[in-house]
């Protein structure tokens, strides 16, 4: 019952006691996602490297991988246009996280994922850390940015704190 989709989605979507109002609607949507090696989460390649497997080619979980992103960030830093960025997260996201438990790398170095080769090889991905430093050197380039954290909020403030949400994002677009 801990891995059933409800108990997923309470749990890690959005930060508990939370709970949506319209939560039945949330989980039929959830329900209604179709997975597999062309769907979601995408396609494995076996590899030589811990855990075995790599990117594919198809599908969401793929799209950021570096063989296919490229030089997508340096790219994105040296744009000539720079349109300001505006990054919403909540305080408690358990899935996008500098520790994340849904990283493999996080789940090697626990010991929960066997045969993990150490940080020189597969360190934990730093989400937040990553994407606030490449926003920083946006800015250093002329962009600019503005992260904006909720507190006792997890990985949907758009679900989780609606008002607050909107009105950032009504803020936002109103400045492009």
């Amino acid at each position: 019952p801990q891995a059933s989709p409800r108990v997923v989605m309470n749990t890690f979507y959005w930060k508990p006691p939370f709970v949506p109002a319209r939560e039945e609607e949330l989980l039929s949507g959830l329900l209604s996602e179709k997975i597999g090696p062309d769907k979601y989460p995408g396609d494995l390649v076996p590899s030589e490297n811990w855990p075995g497997v790599g990117p594919g080619v198809w599908r969401p979980a793929n799209a950021l991988a570096p063989k296919y992103v490229g030089d997508g960030v340096e790219r994105f830093v040296a744009a000539a246009h720079k349109p300001s960025v505006l990054w919403v997260r909540g305080a408690d996201d358990q899935i996008v996280g500098d520790f994340s438990l849904f990283n493999l790398g996080t789940l090697g170095q626990l010991g929960i994922v066997p045969g993990w080769p150490g940080a020189d090889a597969h360190p934990p991905q730093p989400m937040v850390s990553q994407t606030r430093a490449v926003l920083e050197r946006y800015q250093a380039n002329g962009g600019s940015y503005r992260e904006v954290v909720f507190p006792d909020t997890g990985h949907t403030p758009y679900i989780e704190r609606p008002e607050e949400f909107n009105a950032l994002l009504a803020e936002q677009l109103g400045a492009a």
